[in-house]
């Protein structure tokens, strides 16, 4: 197997295929990308059993075959390069080998073990597959995706919901102290019905994807435990979440006390300086009094800091306490410059909501302090 193909082009499609490497798998080879040619042409893949990559590669092939490199190794050699350069790679089985030229540079990179990587890679087959727009579904992606758990333990958390149905397109994310919804209404209906609790890393690696392709349209089928999203010449597959997602909608107040209309611009920049003297896990106090939100933070031999914003506030003074980093989060999804803000108590969360008809809604938990 001998493959030629321009080093600007290698590069970028390995700079795909390998973020779904494994390098601290057990298995030496899922830290590999595995280079197969064949009848439909010269493919990368990679996979840490979780999530997996196939990335259809423009180039110039004799031969068919497969093996499988160190994913890393082989990023950084055609990453040091000359631009521009045509690069040559040729299997050398005798030698169980890579050879890769380009211009006068050699190099001979042993191989893994081909045997141990998945033959397959899990495809859409004659599954029901819908097709999103692009944007819209990359958009609603940023607006929920960091309120995704990170905590293995939970795993059901660790996902995103995202149904799509006739012109509507929702995806939902929490990790129990946040929530975020976000529904968009599609301008072309999809033809079918999905609803998946996806990972959120794989949801973020798809963004970023079809982002670099600059694609108009998603395909995504879902299979019994398992999604498979095609953009451009990439099909990204991944592991669905176990487990059953939280019912939101019994997490979302039916009322408030007090629903503020707030500049998002002035407010995160607020929460944003403050927040620089909330350190070591201490929180973000915001006490409302008549016409104003002093916004404050105290981190003990570091400092103090606070600054007052003017809002439409009425009523008994309240003061109600967060996690900086969950209520700027909040903040900086948010899609439109004014916000509207509810509160209810101390002791209960707080809702941030963005859209003429609240298309974005981030619940946030307040702190519960002992003094």
């Amino acid at each position: 197997m001998k493959i030629s193909v321009a080093q600007d082009v290698l590069l970028a499609r390995l700079g795909i295929a390998s973020r779904a490497a494994s390098p601290r798998s057990a298995v030496q080879s899922l830290a590999g990308v595995m280079i197969s040619s064949g009848p439909d042409g010269v493919e990368l893949r990679a996979t840490d059993m979780e999530m997996g990559l196939r990335v259809q590669l423009d180039a110039t092939a004799e031969g068919e075959g497969a093996i499988v490199l160190p994913a890393r190794l082989l990023l950084d050699v055609v990453r040091s390069l000359p631009a521009g350069v045509q690069v040559t790679l040729e299997h050398r089985a005798s030698e169980d080998d890579l050879e890769v030229l380009a211009g006068s540079s050699a190099f001979h990179l042993r191989l893994l073990p081909v045997d141990d990587f998945p033959p397959r890679l899990p495809e859409a087959g004659d599954a029901t597959t819908i097709q999103v727009p692009a944007d819209p579904f990359i958009e609603t992606i940023d607006r929920v995706a960091r309120s995704a758990s990170r905590d293995e333990t939970r795993p059901h958390l660790t996902g995103v919901l995202v149904t799509a149905s006739g012109s509507e397109l929702r995806m939902v994310a929490t990790d129990s102290y946040r929530l975020s919804v976000k529904e968009r209404a599609l301008e072309t209906p999809v033809d079918g019905e999905l609803e998946a609790n996806v990972p959120a890393r794989a949801l973020q690696e798809l963004g970023r994807i079809a982002t670099a392709e600059g694609a108009t349209e998603i395909s995504v089928t879902a299979l019994e435990n398992q999604v498979v999203f095609a953009v451009g010449g990439v099909v990204l597959s991944s592991r669905l979440v176990e487990g059953r997602f939280p019912n939101y909608r019994q997490l979302l107040p039916e009322s408030c006390e007090h629903e503020l209309r707030v500049s998002r611009r002035e407010l995160l920049e607020v929460v944003r300086r403050i927040g620089l003297l909330a350190q070591k896990n201490v929180p973000l106090r915001l006490a409302f009094s008549e016409g104003q939100v002093e916004v404050s933070a105290q981190t003990p031999d570091v400092g103090h800091a606070a600054e007052t914003v003017p809002l439409p506030f009425k009523g008994e003074p309240l003061e109600i306490v967060f996690n900086p980093e969950f209520f700027r989060d909040g903040l900086e999804s948010a899609e439109t410059d004014e916000l509207v803000l509810k509160l209810i108590s101390p002791l209960r969360p707080g809702l941030i909501e963005s859209g003429e008809a609240g298309e974005f809604i981030y619940l946030v938990m307040p702190i519960r302090l002992n003094v």
